[in-house]
């Protein structure tokens, strides 16, 4: 069974900086992709950015330049730098995990608010 656990979210003011970490248990084929998606209240889920097993990365235009993606293969684990956030980055952040299907975290809450 395939569990996905997040941590790093929380409350920080605009220009700053968090980091999200999600470390994936279970089950973990090697070609996989792993990623971070968002959802804002009244809107969308949408991806902020995605790395596969050979490091390719794609990332939102909105984030393109602020967050920079990177994976730890050994440790099963994805990391989310964030940087110069916005207000507008406030979101609920879901990690995610593809392989013959689609694995999802319990979410954490980024806040951009001074």
């Amino acid at each position: 069974q395939v569990q996905l656990v997040e941590s790093g979210g929380g409350l920080v003011q605009p220009g700053g900086s968090l980091r999200l970490s999600c470390a994936a248990s279970g089950t973990i084929f090697a070609i996989n992709v792993m990623g971070w998606y968002r959802q804002a209240p009244g809107k969308e889920r949408e991806l902020v950015a995605n790395i596969d097993n050979n490091g390719f990365t794609r990332y939102a235009s909105s984030v393109k330049g602020r967050f920079t993606i990177s994976r730890d293969n050994a440790k099963n684990t994805v990391y989310l730098q964030m940087n110069s956030l916005k207000p507008e980055d406030t979101a609920v952040y879901y990690c995610n995990l593809q392989m013959e299907r689609d694995y999802w975290g319990q979410g954490t809450q980024v806040t951009v608010s001074s």
